[in-house]
């Protein structure tokens, strides 16, 4: 597919389509772009994001076309609050503006720590604020662990179900019947389809186009495809047609909402610490850690960061 895949080469850079600059974006002055691997001790692991520091200066649009240059499936752009340590974040893929991501969440809090220094921050993001701890780890590398907003979880018609198991070519057989389908929210929308069986889980190839008309028509950003492992070990996959990309190789707002699923269901007991691999399929493996409480709703979920050369 000549869309954005976001496991192209060691480099970190997916395929990307370059958008058409007016006169008024082609003046303007180039912010630095920082690019860091999410969910991922090297580079070439985990899911790339753009972060943009100090967006001050930048129209939503000129968001947009560098989030389009720029390629990945989401870049942040921040502009410093008037106390420490907070920020307004906004989120971009290269087709539209989200309301939260995690994974560029992640890169930003340790693009932020790496000049200031381990500490907190509190991002406020179109979904709501999103508080941010970076610590660092024995192992010498930054881990950035987020709080979600509330999140809650809503039943999905079977009508709508049997479409989605169609665009990805799957069927109702394929299914979990111990995890059914439902929504999850915890900044941004995602159908949970889990699957029986690793072999199924690892054999996606969806209608792009059909799949981004379906989302949109129901305001989701991503599919949470999962397979479990074991009680608190899953796989996931992320399709993200809706924002021009394939595949998102690591998606922490999806991460979030599963764990607020799981918990709603009851098929995990709270408090406990959910391991899910996700990128594998696509040669870029991350791994994010879901924190669900007994007492608080919202969901924390972490993992590390590294700059992209």
């Amino acid at each position: 597919m000549n869309r954005f895949a976001g496991a192209e080469g060691n480099s970190g850079r997916p395929e990307r389509v370059r958008p058409v600059m007016t006169d008024d974006t082609a003046v303007a002055a180039q912010p630095e772009i920082l690019r860091y691997a999410a969910f991922a001790a090297r580079p070439e692991g985990g899911n790339p994001a753009g972060v943009v520091l100090d967006a001050t200066a930048l129209s939503a649009q000129r968001m947009l076309m560098i989030a389009a240059e720029v390629g990945y499936s989401e870049t942040a752009f921040l502009t410093a609050g008037t106390s420490q340590g907070a920020y307004d974040v906004r989120y971009f893929s290269p087709l539209a503006e989200v309301p939260f991501c995690g994974h560029a969440t992640v890169a930003s809090a340790v693009a932020l720590a790496e000049r200031t220094g381990p500490g907190r921050y509190l991002f406020t993001t179109a979904a709501g604020d999103v508080p941010v701890e970076v610590e660092r780890g024995a192992d010498g590398l930054l881990r950035a662990t987020l709080t979600s907003v509330e999140p809650h979880v809503g039943e999905v018609d079977a009508a709508d179900v049997a479409q989605a198991l169609a665009l990805l070519g799957w069927s109702a057989a394929d299914l979990d019947p111990a995890l059914p389908p439902r929504i999850a929210y915890a900044g941004a929308r995602h159908l949970v389809l889990a699957v029986g069986t690793r072999e199924r889980l690892a054999g996606l190839d969806y209608d792009f186009e059909g799949l981004a008309s379906y989302m949109r028509a129901r305001d989701l950003t991503t599919l949470q495809l999962v397979w479990r492992e074991a009680p608190e070990v899953f796989h996931v996959r992320d399709p993200f047609p809706v924002g021009g990309v394939v595949e998102d190789p690591a998606t922490g707002a999806a991460a979030a909402a599963f764990g607020a699923y799981l918990r709603e269901r009851g098929a995990v007991t709270a408090p406990t610490v959910l391991t899910l691999h996700q990128g594998e399929d696509l040669g870029r493996p991350g791994v994010l850690k879901v924190e669900l409480s007994a007492e608080d709703p919202r969901v924390r979920v972490s993992g590390t960061a590294v700059a992209i050369p």
